[in-house]
């Protein structure tokens, strides 16, 4: 499987080449199980194009369209653009653990996918200020949804506008009356 290649398009959005690199050193990293896991396992919480196998790759690339959509009228620097997207991209990296070990969603999977970037950090060409800009991002991205009866974890709200920007494009892709087309490749089609 060539895994950079199902993020080719989400890539070109990019315009700093050590972020680009380094999200792409990171996309290889993804536990193989990402890359066929539907976003959500019971259909309760995403849309019916984040259902079924790939439907995770759809889901992350639905938010990162999102994203790239509101970019326009959310005037960030284009390294922040940049860093939103690496936030994006790996905001459910680990979304079943390292291992694909729970049959749902594991409820702290955010700080996982933080634990996760900062274990690559030798082999990322992005400075510690940006991953750690990254990684509040992900952290956060389940915004007001931060609790669970099933765990004792509080996950962290979003407080900057960046960490904000970042849950609302996962919670937008997450809508089911939001609907998106792909094509066979799991590619947005444009209509």
């Amino acid at each position: 499987m060539n895994k950079e290649e199902c993020f080719k398009e989400e890539l070109k959005y990019i315009v700093d080449q050590d972020i680009k690199e380094s999200l792409i050193t990171m996309i290889n990293a993804i536990p193989d199980y990402f890359f066929t896991i539907p976003a959500s396992s019971t259909g309760k919480y995403h849309p019916s194009y984040a259902i079924g196998d790939g439907g995770l790759v759809r889901h992350t690339k639905a938010a990162v369209r999102m994203a790239y959509e509101l970019f326009g009228i959310y005037k960030f620097p284009s390294r922040t653009k940049d860093l939103i997207i690496m936030a994006l991209v790996l905001h459910d990296s680990v979304k079943k653990g390292y291992e694909k070990e729970e049959q749902y969603t594991r409820f702290d999977h955010p700080l996982l996918a933080v634990e996760f970037l900062k274990s690559h950090l030798k082999e990322l060409s992005i400075s510690k200020e940006d991953a750690e800009f990254v990684s509040s991002c992900i952290a956060s991205h389940m915004g007001r949804f931060n609790t669970s009866d099933y765990s004792d974890v509080i996950l962290p709200i979003p407080k900057t506008p960046e960490e904000k920007f970042v849950h609302m494009c996962d919670y937008l892709a997450a809508r089911k009356v939001i609907d998106i087309h792909f094509d066979k490749n799991n590619n947005i089609v444009e209509e």
